[in-house]
């Protein structure tokens, strides 16, 4: 059996999926990119203010599921600009700090909304 999750402390799907679902033993969440849930839109900054974001937005929707950072198993990062990668990591490593889960970053061509990341979360929800 399946629950959708959705926090109003993250941004609303801007398509048809749902932010996350609940299986009985995971939480899989849509990959989210660094919308502020207040307005709406695309923040503005570069990728450290980007990152944040996005996992500020993850946060809330793990924390709507019953589970968080600590549980989660595999994360995948999708870079537009590769050369990132060590400014990503330096505000990734604030959010797992031990424990850290299984991880793959790739870069693509492009992101919605012209966003620089976009990140989902697959974690433990036991």
């Amino acid at each position: 059996m399946k629950k959708i999750i959705h926090s109003d402390k993250a941004p609303k799907a801007i398509g048809p999926y749902s932010q996350a679902i609940h299986t009985p033993n995971f939480v899989f969440t849509s990959g989210q990119i660094p919308i502020d849930p207040a307005s709406g839109k695309l923040i503005e900054g570069g990728i450290k203010e980007q990152t944040r974001r996005v996992l500020e937005n993850l946060k809330a929707i793990l924390e709507a599921a019953g589970t968080d950072f600590t549980k989660a198993v595999k994360v995948t990062v999708y870079l537009v600009d590769m050369n990132e990668f060590s400014q990503f990591n330096e505000i990734y490593s604030e959010y797992f700090t031990s424990d850290q889960p299984a991880r793959s970053t790739v870069q693509v061509a492009a992101l919605p909304l012209g966003a620089s990341i976009e990140i989902e979360i697959i974690a433990y929800s036991g």
